[in-house]
């Protein structure tokens, strides 16, 4: 390990040491990718204090005498990653029922359900995330019962037991093949459920006075909608077919006042200009470039780069294993700039455009006043080799540690001989 390693890692251990807030802490001598007009600063220094950014100055800008220096030369300095959509918290593992509260089929309510009451803070892959450089997670629950999933929230990734939870933040529904199956067996019956429900809620509560049943929704699950059906809330709706897309955007136009956003839409390049024109923007994964089903048939690795090309706004996450895997998201993303993605859209489709995406106010940047989600990597953060060496989420330094680093730090360099053995052959 490098003496400039080592420095930079006792520099965030101090750090770590003091109380939240105590001091303030200055970042200095990093090339700071801001996400604001600012663009890229070389070599310079972000000042934070009381969880804020203070100040973004250039090199050699005097830092306060107080302050606790995190020594970033030649590292990278990013705004927290913002994990746009994955099921991390609400599921530890996958196959066994009691800790899986990603979906609930055999529930009477779907709107209604509200992820952020499964959410684990303690499960692994929390950790595993922040260490890869993301500080907030929007977390999807799955549609099973109908296509309605429930409400979906945003969290940070500090795995605190006061982790900060925007609750319902969203409303998660399937159209497409997934919602046809759930709805009854096709797109026209999903559509109609979608059409009937938001009915339901807009005519919530004068609709259930006599009764606790409406036209498509019970009275638990059309209250739930309501915030949603006014526009005061964003639909986050899964889709990748062409004609869905325009089904999506076509059901847009006819209800402006609703918030919308898509996520998948593996052909959305063939509807990009429609897409840019409408202002929806979209969650794609830039892995996912072979048909792996007949919605799927025009997916290419060049949706990202054609997207934005056209105007879209997108963000971009791992889909492909929501649960467990959400910090691959900057995986994806270079993939993408491999295939056409400029490295500055994909740094915002990591950061900036899942805050905006998700009306989150002061993350996504740096910039003053800001809330300091700060990563400092030891290269450039779409590159698979590189680290986060330092992780701060409102400007309190994160452990990097976690149950995994632990396994390998105790089985790395394991000396056998010093063992006792349990069971010797004759």
């Amino acid at each position: 390990m490098s003496a400039q390693r080592i420095a930079s890692l006792l520099a965030a251990a101090a750090c770590l040491a003091l109380p939240a807030f105590a001091r303030p802490i200055a970042i200095v001598g990093g090339d700071i990718w801001t996400g604001t007009s600012e663009g890229t600063i070389s070599k310079g220094v972000v000042l934070v204090d009381n969880g804020r950014v203070v100040s973004v100055n250039p090199a050699g800008s005097p830092v306060p005498v107080d302050a606790s220096i995190v020594d970033a030369s030649g590292k990278w300095v990013t705004p927290g990653l913002i994990s746009a959509f994955s099921r991390t918290g609400i599921v530890e593992v996958d196959a066994e029922d009691a800790t899986n509260d990603i979906s609930a089929s055999g529930s009477d309510y779907s709107v209604a359900l509200d992820a952020a009451d499964g959410f684990n803070p303690d499960a692994t892959s929390v950790a595993v995330t922040r260490i890869e450089g993301f500080t907030r997670i929007a977390v999807a629950p799955s549609a099973s019962a109908n296509l309605f999933a429930g409400q979906g929230f945003v969290a940070d990734t500090s795995g605190e037991a006061d982790t900060d939870i925007s609750r319902k933040a969203f409303l998660f529904m399937s159209l497409g093949e997934r919602g046809a199956a759930l709805a009854g067996g096709s797109r026209p019956a999903a559509w109609a459920q979608l059409r009937a429900a938001l009915d339901d809620a807009r005519a919530y509560p004068a609709r259930y006075l006599a009764s606790n049943e409406g036209t498509a929704l019970g009275r638990v699950d059309a209250a739930a909608l309501v915030r949603a059906a006014r526009g005061d809330q964003l639909i986050l709706i899964e889709a990748q077919k062409a004609s869905d897309l325009n089904a999506i955007m076509d059901f847009a136009e006819a209800n402006r006042d609703l918030r919308i956003a898509i996520v998948g839409a593996d052909e959305g390049w063939r509807v990009a200009p429609r897409l840019a024109a409408s202002g929806i923007p979209v969650i794609v994964d830039a892995f996912s470039n072979l048909p792996a089903s007949f919605e799927q048939l025009g997916a290419t690795a060049e949706n990202a780069s054609r997207l934005v090309e056209a105007g879209v706004t997108v963000a971009i996450a791992h889909l492909g294993s929501s649960s467990h895997q959400a910090r691959l998201s900057t995986q994806v993303a270079g993939n993408a700039v491999a295939n056409g993605l400029s490295h500055e859209d994909a740094m915002k489709a990591l950061t900036t455009h899942p805050a905006q995406i998700f009306g989150l106010r002061g993350l996504g940047v740096i910039g003053p006043g800001a809330r300091a989600d700060i990563v400092v990597w030891d290269g450039d953060p779409l590159d698979v080799t590189s680290n986060p060496d330092v992780v701060m989420i409102d400007g309190k330094v994160q452990s990097l540690t976690t149950r995994q680093t632990q396994l390998r730090d105790r089985y790395l360099n394991l000396d056998e001989s010093t063992r006792p053995l349990a069971y010797v052959k004759p």
